[in-house]
């Protein structure tokens, strides 16, 4: 099973705790202050960092939508 990673950048509030967890997944745009995804369909090796990623972004703005 695969996974995407989802970022809602009307949500995001630019805080980067995501880059921490996953630097090859999230970035961050210094020009709109928000996350950008580097990688929307990461490796199953990310998921925990990804899952970590998710769980502690103070403004809820990251998901993972499970793929078939």
């Amino acid at each position: 099973m695969t996974f995407r990673v989802v970022a809602d950048t009307g949500v995001c509030q630019g805080h980067q705790l995501c880059q921490g967890e996953a630097p090859d997944v999230f970035g961050f745009d210094d020009t709109t202050d928000v996350v950008t995804l580097l990688d929307e369909h990461p490796d199953e090796s990310l998921r925990k960092d990804v899952t970590t990623a998710v769980k502690y972004c103070p403004a809820f703005a990251l998901s993972i939508e499970e793929e078939d």
